[in-house]
């Protein structure tokens, strides 16, 4: 069997017409001819001048479909997708990022914003699945020739979001929150077996590290490409010296047959070797930090029990690195943000230690799963759990709340919680945003949803996002579309029925 191939190669800055060349001459090395449905999957989580380096550049996608149309005698459709940030309208992020002007560029070109497709059923065979079945944007099930293109960056929940976690996208907000808790990395496995990609295209020009929506920015100066995600995965994992079977996701994958992590099983070309993509990447830093000691030094105390599983002790996909993002979106719209915050406390999970919170600050019980039963500033404190198991959560009923709503939510739990200084804050997990509102009340923050350099645009997206989305409703495209559907040549052997 022919070895998957990963392709190093130096690229210093943004040129399309450079990296068109190189992803053209990588394709060629690889035998590989776009055919089909092709789409293309960029990671644009957030995007915009106060989230420079959180995003597959425009420039980067840009030379990766021109390199694709110039072989494209076999496509019936070029395309790019993506799904950003929980309660952000992808039409925000893809402004931000650049998007309509390079689509605008290249031509003939579709851009399909997640949100606003048809979510398919896709089944699911294999006996380690957490549920019988997934949801994914309809373009993405179809879809014949997958090219991933992610953004080379740390995580601050899977240590690292090369190309398998970059899949976080291809799922809209109702079904991406179901599992993404201390259930993650395999959650971020089983969405491995709605495609794969035939050809992945990294953009680590400039990686982020330390963090994944407001990553320090990384110069690696290099475009990685490859034709098998795990394998891939793997080679960019030993590029910034983690071992690939330290992280879930990519083990997970490996185990069930979707790629090997083994670099004497991968052919490496280019003309940056490994060693000296190891050397430029010694300093990268991973985001994998405790809760606890990511807010250490500031006026938050957090503590962190273990989650309502039998297996892990850390929540490492769900509500505490959630809070990590929220303080440092914060630090980005306010340089003070940590002098302005009071003292408070933030509990997961089920803790059993002490609380070291004085009369007047606020304790806040993060998620359904936290739980507590002892005193606290001089007074007895019992939380109960809140935590319905997985396995009942049906994804055909998923539900979700846009931004405002949740802005709405928590306006009413704040008032009603205004006398109290021991708060419990529901959802599995707290999103990102939810925690983002909470810690803008509790700090009488500015909300950066009204900040003047986002809101009129925000606010813009958001409206036709919504009024597109309701006219496809009035015209009866149902939102999910149960049972079988078109599958495309890009999906994967492993998800063949039993007896197929």
């Amino acid at each position: 069997m022919k070895k998957p191939t990963v392709i190093l190669r130096h690229c210093a800055d943004y040129d399309a017409e450079r990296i068109e060349r190189i992803v053209g001459e990588g394709l060629d090395t690889m035998g590989l001819r776009p055919f089909g449905r092709t789409l293309v999957k960029p990671n644009v989580v957030a995007s915009g001048p106060l989230f420079p380096h959180a995003y597959t550049r425009p420039e980067f996608v840009e030379g990766v479909l021109r390199a694709l149309k110039s072989r494209g005698e076999r496509m019936t459709e070029i395309a790019v997708g993506e799904r950003c940030g929980i309660t952000v309208p992808t039409r925000f992020a893809y402004k931000g990022a650049g998007y309509y002007e390079m689509i605008d560029r290249v031509g003939g070109t579709k851009l399909y914003h997640f949100d606003e497709e048809p979510q398919v059923e896709i089944p699911l065979f294999h006996p380690q699945r957490l549920r019988d079945s997934f949801f994914t944007p309809e373009p993405v099930a179809r879809a014949d020739f997958f090219v991933n293109c992610p953004k080379f960056k740390a995580h601050p929940w899977t240590t690292v979001t090369f190309s398998m976690k970059n899949y976080i996208g291809i799922q809209d907000d109702r079904h991406r929150l179901i599992d993404h808790d201390h259930a993650l990395n395999s959650k971020v496995a089983d969405l491995q077996y709605i495609t794969q990609p035939q050809f992945i295209a990294t953009d680590a020009i400039i990686a982020g590290e330390g963090r994944m929506l407001t990553p320090r920015p990384y110069r690696l100066d290099l475009v990685c490409m490859g034709d098998n995600q795990v394998a891939f995965d793997a080679v960019c994992c030993h590029i910034i010296g983690v071992d690939p079977l330290s992280v879930d996701h990519i083990r997970m994958a490996h185990e069930r047959g979707f790629g090997p992590v083994d670099l004497a099983s991968i052919t490496i070309l280019g003309d940056v070797s490994l060693a000296e993509a190891r050397e430029r990447a010694q300093h990268f830093e991973v985001g994998l930090i405790r809760v606890e000691d990511y807010f250490e030094d500031t006026n938050i105390r957090a503590y962190a029990g273990p989650p309502p599983s039998d297996t892990e002790k850390y929540c490492w996909g769900g509500c505490p690195g959630a809070l990590e993002e929220a303080i440092e979106i914060l630090r980005v719209f306010d340089a003070a943000t940590d002098e302005k915050m009071p003292r408070m406390h933030v509990v997961f999970g089920a803790y059993d230690g002490d609380i070291d919170a004085k009369p007047g600050e606020k304790v806040v019980f993060m998620g359904d799963c936290a739980t507590y039963k002892g005193e606290i500033a001089g007074r007895d404190v019992s939380i109960e759990s809140r935590y319905i198991d997985r396995a009942r959560h049906d994804p055909k009923s998923a539900r979700t709340e846009d931004i405002y709503a949740k802005m709405a939510r928590m306006e009413k739990r704040m008032w009603e919680a205004r006398k109290d200084d021991v708060i419990q804050i529901k959802g599995c997990p707290v999103s990102v945003a939810e925690q983002v509102l909470l810690l803008v009340k509790i700090g009488k923050l500015q909300n950066p949803y009204f900040d003047p350099s986002q809101a009129m645009s925000f606010t813009s997206c958001y409206l036709s996002s919504r009024t597109r989305t309701a006219i496809k409703r009035i015209f009866g495209e149902s939102y999910h579309k149960s049972g079988p559907t078109v599958r495309g040549a890009a999906r994967p052997v492993q998800n063949m029925p039993p007896g197929d």
